[in-house]
């Protein structure tokens, strides 16, 4: 056990707001009262440390979320599957019912963690199931994003588009740009994106917080 004593303890108790020792175990907290009364209770190897006046204030958590990312968080594609294949289909889904031309986009995937192909995606697998639309899906990590061709247009990125600092456009052995787009390369696409209209930002902060109270952080595709 550990005693930190000789303190001036914040407890935001009001029944009991100050003390001048609190009692440790396991890195939880037993007790908070006076030296005497702590040492009556402590049991086993104590180790006594005075803290010399010095303020304790309990931890604070800045527990928070940013209201308008996560509301339009919702209307991405839920990427995060354990296949690649149920990826794909939900995107395919989402394609069904979106309108020519408009963007779809998507979070959350991580190749690393598909059962059925580890591989790096391809820009051809998005233009087989979204033709008509520019599909963009961003990694669980934030630091890849995958394109399809028509991403990759809007973006005027081709075979021959240099790397930016500090980024990478993936290439397959003979040049090809494969839809992967790393680092500060993500942003030749993303900044091609249109912002949400007042209309759809609006939406988004009314709906979030009730998806938010009904099902937690979890997302819907």
């Amino acid at each position: 056990m550990k005693l930190l004593y000789n303190a001036n303890i914040h407890t935001l108790d009001t029944s009991h707001p100050q003390a001048s020792a609190i009692l440790i175990e396991g890195g939880r907290i037993v007790a908070v009262g006076e030296k005497d009364a702590l040492e009556a209770i402590a049991h086993g190897r104590v180790e006594k440390q005075d803290m010399g006046g010095r303020t304790i204030l309990p931890g604070l958590t800045d527990a928070h979320l940013h209201l308008q990312h996560y509301g339009l968080s919702l209307q991405k594609v839920d990427c995060e599957t354990k296949t690649k294949a149920e990826c794909l289909r939900r995107v395919a889904d989402r394609a069904q019912k979106a309108k020519p031309g408009a963007w779809i986009l998507g979070h959350g995937w991580n190749q690393n963690e598909w059962t059925d192909d580890s591989a790096f995606p391809a820009a051809a697998e998005l233009d087989a199931i979204a033709p008509n639309n520019p599909v963009y899906l961003t990694a669980k990590s934030l630091h890849m994003g995958w394109a399809n061709t028509a991403a990759l247009q809007r973006a005027s990125i081709t075979n021959d588009t240099p790397d930016p600092k500090n980024g990478a456009i993936q290439r397959d052995d003979k040049g090809r740009v494969t839809g992967i787009l790393l680092e500060t390369a993500m942003s030749l696409v993303e900044k091609t994106i249109p912002d949400p209209s007042i209309s759809e930002i609006e939406s988004a902060i009314e709906k979030g917080p009730i998806h938010f109270m009904e099902n937690g952080s979890h997302r819907r595709s």
